[in-house]
């Protein structure tokens, strides 16, 4: 007989519920404020709804509204909420507009159904929330946690499940093996050894048990999950530095292999089409507003020195693939070899326009046709000279996984303050630092945020020459 495990991914089954009310609420909330204004439900009011929804339920995933749903603050949620409903509505008021119906439909019942989808969708959740933890407090519903292995991710874990009891977490205690003076800062928890452990689990008395030890403990966290295999535990193991630092790690197969992902690109699945329609709308709008200013910045570079308007430059593109990245010429030369000088304070080379272009960030208004052809995104990190990128590869450790997504216009390193030159190595490592946060922890929800911060800090730093 062929048995074979897999590894699944925990799953409440709250999602689905969490989509299903929000699509009732803003159901009802039509039908209602159309009975109120003594109205009908037509065709044209159900086509509508259907757009509110489409429009609604992809920036809800695009917010990551509903993955974050058990940890969320309400008042993020709300917000959220808010946010989504004001891109759904706006949405479907333009293609009204775009297609000369808007004289269709009553302006008084739009109004209110959006007021109404905003108070439904508010109070199912409010509800929700003080239900689960009334129950909560009660004992109900709740799971009794415990941890093996005194370390500072168990101090770390322990912090979240007290900073979030809505999530129903009880924590018991930890159990390790070494003595009080050998252990993390949170040794006062100690209930005991590991085999004090697997007692209680096989007393029952623990629901979830989470194993903290190092990865480099292979053999002794193997010989702990057999001995716990006696029990009926919920037994995880929560990730060292080692698996934490994975990008995306995600369970996959090769027929009946399992495998897990070490370094991987975020935009898996339906995530490359958001990321992908999120750069040709940003790109297109703003190529049409910068067009004449762009046109203004052409002509003046044309009178003011001699050259192409347009620099075109070796860069490592997605999957350190070479494209070529367009930038208004902002010096008197066109570097692009194996060696590339980055520009420093008074650089020579660096005509009078190019000097200004370079500290706004204007020479780079040509990559929005770089994101528009799908070599680059808005977002992302920075692209580095090839000579750059072959020289500090050797040096900085993890450097090439910035290449695991398309390079960017601007990026979190970038509205941090890591930007212009890196005239030393820990510029340079900071900078792939917070390039590499953002690819971990990217959604659509970020770059939007990143591309509003550009307009604060990302257009000039103190390194920019």
């Amino acid at each position: 007989m062929n048995t074979q495990t897999g590894f699944k991914a925990e799953d409440s089954g709250s999602g689905f519920l969490n989509r299903f009310f929000d699509i009732a609420s803003i159901s009802v909330a039509l039908y209602i404020s159309l009975k109120l204004q003594d109205q009908v439900t037509t065709t044209n009011y159900i086509v509508l709804l259907l757009m509110v929804l489409v429009a609604y339920l992809y920036t809800a995933e695009s917010l990551q509204l509903y993955r974050s749903w058990r940890v969320n603050r309400l008042s993020t949620s709300i917000w959220l909420i808010a946010t989504c409903l004001f891109v759904a509505f706006s949405s479907m008021l333009v293609l009204t507009w775009a297609f000369k119906v808007t004289a269709d439909f009553s302006r008084l019942v739009v109004g209110g159904w959006g007021c109404l989808a905003f108070c439904q969708l508010t109070i199912w959740r409010l509800c929700g929330r003080l239900i689960k933890n009334a129950l909560h407090k009660k004992g109900i519903s709740t799971r009794r946690v415990a941890i093996v292995g005194c370390t500072e991710n168990a101090e770390r874990l322990i912090n979240e499940i007290n900073q979030h009891p809505e999530m129903g977490l009880v924590f018991c205690g930890i159990y390790d093996d070494r003595t009080a003076d050998r252990v993390f800062s949170c040794s006062e928890q100690l209930l005991g050894k590991v085999e004090d452990c697997v007692d209680a689990a096989r007393r029952g008395t623990i629901d979830k048990l989470y194993l903290t030890l190092p990865m480099s403990a292979d053999k002794r966290i193997a010989d702990i999950i057999q001995r716990l295999g006696d029990t009926t535990v919920d037994v995880h193991l929560v990730p060292d530095f080692l698996l934490s630092n994975l990008m995306h790690a995600r369970f996959g197969s090769v027929g009946n292999v399992e495998t897990l992902s070490v370094f991987e690109s975020p935009y898996f699945g339906a995530r490359d089409w958001l990321k992908r329609s999120f750069d040709i709308v940003v790109s297109s709008i703003a190529l049409m507003i910068l067009a004449v200013p762009m046109l203004l910045i052409s002509l003046a570079i044309k009178l003011t020195s001699r050259g192409p308007v347009f620099f075109k430059q070796d860069r490592y593109g997605l999957d350190g693939k070479p494209i070529k990245v367009y930038k208004f010429r902002s010096m008197s030369v066109q570097e692009n070899g194996a060696k590339v000088v980055q520009a420093t304070k008074g650089d020579s080379r660096i005509t009078p326009l190019g000097g200004f272009l370079r500290r706004t960030s204007l020479d780079e208004l040509p990559q929005f046709i770089n994101v528009l052809k799908g070599d680059m995104s808005v977002v992302g990190p920075r692209p580095h000279a090839v000579a750059h990128n072959e020289e500090y590869r050797k040096l900085v450790a993890f450097y090439m996984l910035r290449h695991k997504v398309k390079p960017g216009i601007t990026g979190w390193a970038q509205i941090n303050g890591w930007r212009g030159e890196t005239d030393s190595l820990e510029k340079m490592e900071k900078r792939v630092e917070f390039d590499l946060a953002y690819i971990k922890n990217w959604s659509l929800w970020w770059d939007a945020k990143i591309v509003f911060l550009t307009f604060f800090r990302g257009f000039t730093g103190k390194n920019v020459y």
